[in-house]
């Protein structure tokens, strides 16, 4: 899943991405307002961590310009500004979570995460599909009968993408904007590895490829 931290302070925002890539995120980040609204409007994020104290444009304002243009992407609102006012404020702004500074980190993975399935009209819980359930917290997948896969790190965010869109044809286009960072360095067939990968963990049976559309992976077999 592939997410954006707007955060002017460097090196919290060093420390947030380098966090949340070990959770199994690819993170964009950008340090001010205005090209937190450009990168928004942009590109295809599951989630935006956003700070509201931003330099060029306030990121409340950020919120509601992309509000305005019908983009529903799910944002958390990061900020030490934490009156209740001003959390009811960002709510109505359109923010879809509100967490105030200081914060631990294990909270707002959990959160992004509750946000990005709610957002996918997923429940609750553990990530599972017919004889599959993704450990998150270790990157790993648990197979029937309690056998444990551990994944690399693209092929945790490629599963993850495709078990919270099951049953769904999902374009390599799709898969590499959701998988890898903006200056990633993508290559036209790495999406074919990762799919081949993940078959031969799961079977072959449980990734169709559908032609002229990409793949789908199947809730069940």
């Amino acid at each position: 899943m592939r997410l954006l931290l707007v955060e002017d302070d460097k090196t919290l925002s060093a420390t947030l991405r380098e966090s949340l890539g070990r959770a199994g995120f690819a993170v964009d980040v950008v340090y001010d307002g205005t090209e937190a609204e450009y990168m928004g409007d942009e590109e295809p994020y599951d989630a935006i961590i956003l700070d509201l104290g931003l330099p060029k444009r306030p990121g409340l304002e950020v919120l509601k310009n992309w509000r305005k243009k019908n983009n529903n992407v799910p944002v958390l609102i990061l900020t030490a500004w934490d009156a209740w006012h001003e959390r009811v404020d960002g709510f109505k702004a359109g923010a879809d979570d509100y967490l105030g500074k200081p914060f631990h980190i294990e909270e707002l993975i959990a959160r992004i995460n509750a946000l990005i399935r709610r957002s996918n009209d997923q429940p609750q819980g553990a990530v599972s599909a017919e004889g599959i359930l993704l450990d998150e917290e270790h990157q790993c997948v648990i197979l029937a009968f309690g056998e444990r896969k551990e994944l690399t790190g693209t092929e945790f965010r490629l599963l993850r993408y495709f078990m919270l869109h099951p049953d769904k044809p999902l374009s390599k286009t799709r898969l590499t904007e959701h998988v890898y960072e903006y200056d990633a360095d993508k290559e036209s067939n790495v999406i074919e590895v990762y799919v081949k990968r993940l078959r031969l963990l799961l079977g072959q049976e449980r990734i169709e490829t559908r032609r002229g559309q990409g793949y789908v992976f199947r809730s069940c077999v």
